[in-house]
């Protein structure tokens, strides 16, 4: 095990994704020169040069259109938001296009895309640029949505999102960043759409994602202080959601 940043790991996954197919490149707002909004494509430019790490405008509807279009043609693209509030500028191309070209297309074309970025609030943000999205994208046909809450699971949902043939929505809260945790050395993925039980326990389940797992685990430990066992169910993948998984553990607890 190795201990990264949050930002490291998705550093990490897009990385080595892109050294070992092509037709993988990153293109958003600032993601070359600059690094990353959110230092989150920390020194790809300098490996992998401008070709595949391409700075844009501000104008998520046309290089949200770019990806669409280079990924029906066999690419594979990995669109970053500065933020997902800026996504909405863009919105048409996700879910108008991406998300519904092989339905429309009698499954000849697929999207095979991810957009990422971060969502939610952070520090020092006004209202516009706080918002959170999943559960728009989670309720439209056609798209995965992905929320991790840890450096381990990010890069390894990530490069699991990559590979997939359709489009998927990556979602990393912008306080979470920096955020530390061990990461496997070595090539591993975590499968879209399985659950993870965070912590065992036996009365009570709470079920959560991303960011709020953290506040999910110090909800557990005043339970415990009260003799109530707590599990907590990280979803990982908000769409499609582990139902099974929950259900298992609610059976197990009684009671949500």
């Amino acid at each position: 095990m190795k201990t990264l940043q949050f930002r490291e790991a998705i550093v990490e996954a897009m990385s080595e994704e892109m050294r070992n197919d092509d037709t993988i490149y990153l293109m958003g707002e600032e993601v070359a020169e600059y690094n990353g909004a959110y230092k989150a494509s920390k020194g790809m430019l300098d490996e992998f040069g401008p070709e595949r790490v391409i700075d844009t405008p501000i104008s998520e509807l046309g290089f949200s259109g770019i990806g669409v279009g280079s990924a029906m043609i066999g690419n594979r693209p990995i669109i970053e938001f500065m933020t997902f509030n800026f996504a909405l500028v863009g919105i048409d191309q996700i879910i108008n296009n991406a998300a519904k070209i092989r339905q429309m297309s009698g499954g000849q074309f697929n999207c095979p895309i991810v957009f990422r970025g971060p969502t939610a609030s952070a520090g020092q943000l006004a209202a516009t640029h706080s918002q959170a999205f999943e559960s728009w994208y989670a309720n439209c046909p056609g798209l995965k949505v992905v929320v991790p809450s840890n450096p381990k699971d990010a890069k390894g949902l990530l490069k699991s999102a990559i590979r997939d043939d359709d489009p998927v929505i990556f979602m990393e809260s912008e306080q979470m960043y920096g955020d530390k945790g061990e990461v496997p050395e070595g090539e591993f993925t975590i499968p879209l759409g399985v659950a993870e039980i965070k912590r065992e326990g036996t009365d009570v389940t709470i079920v959560s994602f991303g960011k709020i797992i953290k506040e999910a685990y110090k909800a557990a430990e005043e339970l415990e202080k009260e003799g109530i066992s707590c599990e907590i169910i990280d979803l990982r993948t908000v769409k499609p959601m582990d139902n099974e998984a929950i259900l298992k553990s609610v059976k197990k607890t009684n009671r949500l």
